[in-house]
């Protein structure tokens, strides 16, 4: 029954994909956010590792980020209608906006690590493709560079060294053997996220020297 399934799903993932890009609402985001953490949830439930889990933070985290950013709207009609681009968002929405972002950042990275720390068969064969003679240890020190960043990430968000992850995150995934081009579009989430962290930090460090400032503006008064 799965093969059948497959084009199926895979159609309407473009048409969604589609949908955000040209026309963004939120009622497909809550979509997006719902069936990201269902088809992330079937790989340890069919056996696989937690890790496997966690480290597609981006596929469900991005569309939940940009719901946040959204807002719920004032009525139902707003989710089924057009997102506004240049939606005023409030300073107290950029600082969840900023956390959600740094947990998907940290979950996704750390899920990688992971998953190089404990071998996966696939990533194994990635680096023995590559040529190394110890595809074994590499995998260790991948793992451990990645969780040591998942970290960095999660306790002080740093602009340079969110696009080294970027950079590094959008190089490593081009090394799958088979289909590469859709391996690495597959996973735009994971880049996005970085990227919209990178974006983010900015507003959320303007948004906290607004705060500061009316705080210090309520105290004189």
């Amino acid at each position: 029954m799965a093969y059948p399934l497959m084009p199926v799903l895979g159609t309407i993932d473009i048409l969604l994909g589609l949908s955000i890009l040209f026309s963004p609402t939120r009622i497909v985001l809550t979509w997006l956010v719902l069936w990201g953490i269902i088809t992330a949830s079937l790989r340890p439930l069919s056996g696989e590792a937690f890790a496997e889990l966690i480290e597609r933070a981006g596929n469900f985290g991005v569309p939940l980020t940009l719901l946040i950013l959204s807002g719920l709207g004032e009525n139902t009609k707003d989710w089924f209608t057009r997102i506004i681009p240049d939606i005023e968002v409030k300073p107290e929405t950029w600082k969840i906006v900023f956390n959600c972002l740094r947990v998907v950042v940290f979950l996704l990275l750390a899920g990688h690590g992971w998953l190089n720390l404990i071998e996966k068969k696939g990533l194994v064969g990635q680096y023995k493709s590559l040529g190394f003679s110890d595809p074994a240890g590499v995998c260790k020190i991948v793992g451990l560079f990645e969780i040591m960043a998942a970290c960095l990430v999660l306790v002080k968000p740093w602009r340079p060294l969110l696009l080294v992850f970027l950079v590094w995150k959008m190089g490593t995934e081009l090394f799958y053997p088979h289909w590469e081009l859709f391996e690495w579009v597959e996973r735009g989430g994971s880049y996005g996220a970085i990227l919209a962290l990178w974006f983010a930090l900015p507003a959320v460090s303007l948004a906290s020297k607004k705060n500061l400032a009316r705080n210090f503006l309520r105290i004189l008064a």
